[in-house]
């Protein structure tokens, strides 16, 4: 972090930025109770499904996510770095998640070690390994239809992983089609995150100051306009105060308050430039 930040504010961290500590992160209660449930089903496996337009809080849901499930006893958490990959390139982005060498011309030779892996680690540990999937509306159809029959044992009473799949509105409608209706008719969790309130807003920036160390680092006027213009979207509320803090960081300013929101987000009246009157030239 700057350490003219540092100096200036004590803050331990940018409370604006996405790579605030997890432990930081503001976990609302819709989120937390879906942690929870998940975290009871993580024996059983299975789909569980997060969903949002951007902004509303699907990444800070799936880092809460991840740092919960791997704190169980036991649990091997993958997380998908390209959904986008074709068949062959996902199954090596799976050995390699698992520790398992695949060989890109052996696709049986695949399904059966990364098979064989996830029984065995269910067997001696009593709980599913997890995959997080992020921005699942790109990955592809004949992937997520790879992963529902890899995935699954014993005609389909069983299940071997507990998979995470997150996403835009793009991700619902991709699930009712016919050829991935049977993958979305199997998700058992659903977490669907809508525009944030005024009152959400404002509890995520207070708890992001207090957890940064220095809740008194703006005003509460400060803080009400920027929830008032945030449009509830968590993301343009921390971009706003981001660009606040940078500018009070040059200003050397003791404290962000609502006079520097203006003086920075307010565009000047557009005022029509005075013509002088021509006079008459004296004969």
């Amino acid at each position: 972090m700057n350490s003219k930040l540092q100096s200036l504010y004590s803050l331990k961290f940018n409370p604006f930025r996405s790579d605030v500590p997890v432990e930081a992160l503001y976990c609302s209660p819709a989120i937390d109770a879906f942690l929870r449930r998940v975290e009871l089903s993580i024996a059983d496996g299975g789909y569980v499904m997060i969903t949002g337009d951007p902004g509303t809080g699907k990444s800070v849901a799936l880092r809460l996510l991840a740092r919960r499930l791997e704190a169980l006893p036991d649990t091997v958490v993958g997380i998908v770095e390209h959904p986008q990959s074709r068949t062959m390139d996902f199954y090596r982005e799976l050995g390699d998640l698992f520790g398992i060498p695949l060989q890109s011309h052996n696709r049986w030779g695949g399904f059966k070690a990364l098979r064989a892996r996830w029984t065995e680690h269910i067997s001696t540990t009593l709980t599913r390994p997890v995959l997080i999937i992020d921005e699942g509306q790109e990955a592809l159809t004949t992937v997520l239809t790879e992963l529902r029959v890899l995935a699954s044992k014993a005609l389909d009473s069983r299940q071997l992983l507990c998979v995470v799949l997150a996403g835009d509105a793009r991700l619902v409608e991709r699930l009712r089609r016919p050829e991935l209706l049977p993958l979305g008719s199997r998700i058992r969790r659903r977490l669907v995150l809508d525009y944030a309130t005024r009152d959400e807003l404002l509890a995520c920036l207070d708890h992001l100051l207090e957890a940064a160390g220095n809740p008194s680092l703006m005003t509460t006027e400060l803080k009400a306009t920027l929830a008032d213009h945030a449009a509830g979207n968590y993301r343009i509320m921390m971009n706003l105060a981001d660009e606040l803090l940078a500018t009070a960081v040059e200003r050397d300013l003791e404290r962000l308050d609502e006079k520097l929101y203006l003086d920075i987000f307010t565009q000047p009246s557009q005022k029509k430039p005075h013509r002088k009157r021509r006079t008459a030239a004296t004969p």
